[in-house]
């Protein structure tokens, strides 16, 4: 087999041919991991019989961990946009907050909103929502954007139970738990600098000044908007939206509490069941059938039909990533790799988010970034030296920003907003880089305190 510097020669052209096949030749992702997997394994001079072996084990071992995970999880999500249950837990906090924080306001909603739906879909469904709101509270649409925008995705890479950030943790091997306390911590920090502070500097600079220019088609928007909602038979209560939602959450930082100040106790064992990753989600997929099944504009039948067809691909680009996660392992290149990194005067925090932050920018996808990222540091975890959590919060930052045109979330933002691709870039592009960083950051921060905050 293949060893010394050569391994990196063939990591780097692996990644060129990944970037290759999406990009240039516009292969999907999934077909494209496999392919580049296959071509790896073969020239590092793994044995042909042994390859399909090891991207096989890559591929089950994944799915193994989050294939249940991302199933209920976007049935869930499901369940909560067909009921009305997004709508209402948006407008709740958009009426707590008022009309002085409707940014503010609308960047912790596509935080929380951002949990159960995919970034797309939750963008194009609170588009009409803002629209209504810039023209009420007289703020800027462009900057109402940006923080939704960027709440969304920072919630997508960074806050369990999206799939994403349950991939990184798994491959990682970290607490749930423990994970999300402190992804929320560093979620927050992102959605605050790059969602708010970023979009307010941005409307001060004029940069982002497109405050209702067309009032007539904001109307007609917020018009559209509200038939739509007429759609829903019943109303669903802000209480039952909330508890929905975190439900499964509540579930797994239970279990994480109650095994550290209780072991061995009865409640202790009753967590460590239905505060299990999988029990918590299913627990949570059957309430969320149960008490919103009145409020269903559609057949729950038709509603898991659509959650079924979008966590297929998500399942085979998870598993096609942690088959090439599996390859670079057993070649040696991640065992290299990690030898070459310890050598450089540079933290490994910057360096996972560095490499997360490449393949987003160079493939347009958060997910097979955090993925791939994931399943090559993952296994390194012991020889790396540092707090896992730490190092998979690093990993899910590198995930969020620079979005380019290469990227479906690009197109939604600019389409469904109206703006340009200089003004997208300008807005959701750099912003969701500040987020990233600012995310970064923070992570730097808690590392300061892992001495004495439980977990880390």
């Amino acid at each position: 087999m293949v060893t010394g510097s050569l391994l990196l020669i063939i990591f780097i052209l692996s990644l060129l041919a990944l970037f290759l096949l999406i990009l240039g030749f516009k292969w999907d992702a999934y077909l494209a991991l496999l392919v580049v997997a296959v071509g790896t394994g073969i020239a590092v001079g793994i044995p042909l019989a042994e390859v399909p072996q090891i991207i096989t084990t890559g591929f089950g071992n994944t799915l193994a961990g989050v294939g249940i995970l991302i199933g209920l999880g976007i049935m869930l999500g499901q369940l909560m946009e067909v009921s009305g249950a997004i709508h209402k837990i948006a407008h709740t906090l958009l009426r707590i907050a008022g009309p002085k924080n409707s940014s503010l306001a609308v960047a912790t909603t596509g935080l929380i909103v951002g949990i159960p739906l995919f970034f797309d879909a939750a963008f194009v469904i609170l588009n009409g929502l803002i629209k209504n709101l810039s023209v009420k509270a007289k703020v800027s649409y462009t900057t109402l954007v940006l923080a939704l925008a960027v709440g969304l995705i920072t919630a997508y890479c960074l806050i369990i139970p999206t799939p994403a950030p349950l991939a990184v943790a798994d491959s990682i091997g970290v607490d749930l738990g423990y994970f999300f306390i402190y992804g929320l911590i560093v979620g927050i920090t992102g959605v605050f600098f790059g969602g708010y502070i970023y979009g307010l500097w941005l409307n001060r600079k004029g940069d982002a000044n497109r405050v209702i220019e067309e009032t007539l088609s904001r109307l007609a928007a917020a018009q559209e908007l509200d038939s739509h909602e007429e759609h829903f038979t019943k109303e669903v209560s802000a209480f039952i939206s909330f508890g929905v939602l975190a439900l499964p959450i509540l579930l797994i930082v239970l279990n994480t509490i109650f095994s550290l100040v209780s072991p061995g106790t009865a409640i202790t064992s009753f967590f460590s069941f239905a505060g299990e990753k999988n029990m918590a989600l299913l627990i949570s997929v059957i309430f969320a059938a149960i008490v919103l099944k009145p409020y269903l504009k559609v057949p729950a039948q038709e509603a898991y039909f659509e959650a079924f067809k979008s966590s297929g691909l998500i399942m085979l680009i998870t598993g096609a990533g942690g088959a090439f996660g599996g390859v670079i392992k057993g070649s040696g290149i991640g065992d290299y790799l990690v030898d070459l990194m310890q050598g450089w005067d540079m933290p490994i925090f910057i360096l996972a988010f560095i490499f997360a932050q490449i393949l987003r920018v160079a493939l347009g996808s958060s997910t097979v970034s955090l993925i791939t990222t994931s399943s090559i540091l993952g296994p390194m975890i012991l020889d790396l030296g540092v707090s896992p959590i730490l190092l998979a919060l690093a990993i899910c930052a590198g995930g969020i920003g620079l979005s380019m045109p290469n990227d479906s979330g690009f197109w939604v933002v600019s389409r469904f907003s109206g703006m340009t691709v200089t003004q997208t870039l300008k807005t959701w592009s750099i912003g969701g880089f500040i987020a990233g960083v600012s995310a970064l950051v923070m992570v730097y921060i808690l590392s300061l305190g892992s001495g004495f905050l439980p977990g880390l």
